[in-house]
């Protein structure tokens, strides 16, 4: 069963800039941040925390029942992801700018998850206010049968903003 939550980043109309200055050797290369058990606590208190109530999320009225984690539950595991220094040569200040999803399969408690890393593209446009250059990282988690449960694409966008020392 194919969920797909969202799609973004995938057709993006971007300027293929070669003379943005980053470390190259870091594209496409998957970086392990972890495995991760998942529990029914874990999806129920995920669950409640994000004002679900579909019994399918949190068991029926008396807590039991099968149950799946909602789409954005591996996001938990994001805070604490140590990705790779990109060390791109330019602005002085870097913000996050999205996320999207793929939600391929249904995790359920008792799923051993693995997932990594990999930055997936850089590129740069030009707004109103100048340059600005764009990183997008993949994270995938899979599950013990080596089947993708999700896939997040987190863009970071870096700029010069004036007054800030970098």
């Amino acid at each position: 069963m194919s969920i797909i939550c969202t799609t973004l980043y995938t057709n993006l109309d971007m300027t293929n800039d070669g003379d943005i200055e980053y470390n190259r050797d870091l594209l496409n290369i998957d970086h392990d941040i972890g495995e991760f058990k998942i529990t029914r606590d874990m999806v129920v208190a995920f669950s409640k925390a994000v004002g679900e109530t579909d019994p399918k999320h949190i068991g029926d009225n008396s807590g039991e029942g099968n149950i799946v984690a909602p789409a954005t539950f591996c996001n938990i595991f994001m805070p604490g992801l140590n990705r790779p220094n990109l060390e791109l040569a330019f602005g002085n200040a870097t913000l996050f700018a999205g996320q999207s999803l793929e939600c391929r399969k249904e995790i359920r408690p008792g799923d051993n998850l693995k997932g990594t890393t990999r930055l997936n593209k850089v590129y740069s446009k030009t707004g109103r206010s100048g340059k600005m250059v764009f990183a997008i990282w993949e994270t995938t988690f899979s599950n013990s049968n080596f089947e993708t449960v999700t896939k997040i694409f987190d863009s970071f966008v870096t700029r010069e903003i004036a007054g800030i020392q970098g």
